[in-house]
């Protein structure tokens, strides 16, 4: 499989790229719990089929020392024991964030509310910074059908 176009050579790509890592690297660097943030990401990921940011997040969140337990449980987080509270309200919010379309009023009040009360307005404002970010990567590689499972962990820095 070949990607459509590549994002990694083209020049106008390359200055959004430049961009949207700065905005991601805010989150990065904030005080949302790191294991939190790759959740996020591959469960978003995994919701919008975005098989490049599925095998990224999975390697990056095994390597800083998360459990294939939890790894492979994070599509199915509502049934599975192995998350926090704090956890199940950011995949919550992120499903709610990332599946906007399918819900004519967004994110409820209720999943708002359920992550206020793990997260501070910092942690708040990484969350959804964080949901925009996966959600503007994942749009980019489905779109050019960038192909998956060649990632190596730390490969962009």
């Amino acid at each position: 499989m070949e990607a459509r176009l590549n994002l990694f050579s083209n020049a106008v790509a390359g200055r959004f790229f430049k961009h949207l890592n700065a905005a991601g690297g805010t989150v990065t660097d904030s005080p949302l719990p790191l294991a939190t943030q790759e959740l996020v990401k591959l469960r978003a990921s995994q919701i919008n089929g975005c098989g490049f940011c599925a095998d990224m997040h999975s390697k990056e969140a095994a390597h800083a020392g998360e459990s294939q337990t939890r790894l492979n449980l994070v599509a199915a987080w509502r049934e599975a024991t192995v998350f926090t509270d704090a956890e199940r309200a950011a995949l919550e919010l992120a499903e709610q964030g990332t599946r906007i379309a399918d819900a004519a009023g967004g994110v409820t009040d209720e999943a708002w509310a359920n992550a206020a009360e793990h997260y501070d307005e910092d942690q708040l404002a990484a969350l959804v910074s964080l949901i925009a970010v996966i959600n503007a990567y994942n749009r980019l590689n489905v779109v050019v059908r960038q192909p998956a499972g060649d990632y190596k962990v730390g490969q962009f820095g």
